[in-house]
């Protein structure tokens, strides 16, 4: 059973990666039906009913525990985050501008050591920059076509969510809060200014046909309710550096997802990154395995209730 445990982040990050990295191909289908705000709105407000859905189906109360934090994590990680996103999708396609959200790690590492007390030490030097130099050979800071002020709005994307992110680790290290209700108030609190903006921006309607209909569900369900569920549990297992590194998995399955959904051709540099991020991946997982080897650990009462969330 404590093996099994052990293992739980990891499955939990190979489903959180191929989800989201699949999303990117989905999101381009999307927007062929609906406008980027409006698109994110209905995204979020899918996600929020079909998460109340579910406390509801199993009859836990959707009782609001630290509405503060709860609040900043929902602004930040659900509104910020599709806001500047998506507007960085509008100012310069879905390009290498979009990618620079994935330099959220590096900012989550910069503000992890100061903000959480957490750092990184020894070996695990060796995976952080094998990881990040293959997300910087992927983005190409140095051959970006889009303007300032797209690649501006896309590293306010990455910085969104790295707040979110340290602001989720500080909550949980304060407050017991059940991992499904934090994940659904996120999304009701991220959502509401999502549907104002999309009210106020003067954007074409949204197509309702079936193909968008079973994509948002798509997006809503999975790759929106269960991702950021998914993400909360990591979080809360991890350390907040390595958890940031490790979603790096994502860029790598969006990058192979589109090239083999459109048909588009590798280049050497990001076949380089790839190698690299699975390489730091690898090397993580290495770590974190040796590491528990050494220092076996005994569930607490309050992990043993979060594998029952």
């Amino acid at each position: 059973m404590s093996a099994y445990r052990r293992w739980l982040p990891a499955l939990a990050l190979l489903v959180l990666s191929l989800t989201w990295g699949y999303t990117w191909v989905l999101a381009k289908h999307g927007l062929v039906y609906a406008p980027p705000f409006a698109f994110a709105a209905e995204r979020c407000v899918g996600a929020a009913l079909s998460l109340i859905l579910v406390l509801k189906l199993m009859g836990r109360p959707l009782k609001l525990v630290a509405p503060g934090p709860t609040l900043a994590i929902g602004l930040a990680q659900v509104a910020g985050f599709m806001v500047f996103q998506t507007w960085a999708l509008v100012e310069g396609g879905p390009g290498k501008t979009a990618v620079l959200i994935f330099t959220m790690p590096i900012w989550t590492l910069l503000m992890s050591w100061p903000l959480l007390g957490e750092r990184i030490r020894g070996k695990q030097w060796l995976a952080a920059a094998s990881t990040l130099t293959g997300l910087l050979l992927i983005i190409e800071p140095w051959d970006m076509q889009s303007s300032l002020f797209s690649k501006f709005l896309g590293l306010m994307a990455a910085l969104c969510w790295a707040i979110g992110t340290i602001l989720i680790k500080r909550l949980r290290s304060t407050t017991p809060v059940d991992l499904l209700t934090l994940t659904t108030w996120q999304m009701i609190l991220g959502a509401v200014p999502l549907v104002l903006l999309s009210l106020v921006v003067p954007e074409r309607p949204t197509e309702w046909t079936v193909s968008y209909i079973g994509i948002l569900a798509f997006m809503s369900v999975l790759s929106t309710a269960m991702c950021w569920c998914l993400w909360i549990y990591i979080l809360d297992r991890v350390p907040a550096w390595e958890a940031s590194l490790s979603v790096l998995g994502t860029p790598v399955v969006a990058i192979l997802s589109s090239r083999l959904t459109f048909g588009e051709e590798f280049k050497t540099g990001e076949i380089a990154g790839i190698l690299l991020i699975g390489t730091g991946l690898a090397l993580l997982s290495l770590f974190s395995w040796a590491a528990s080897r050494r220092n076996p650990v005994v569930p607490t009462i309050k992990e043993e209730a979060w594998e029952r969330t």
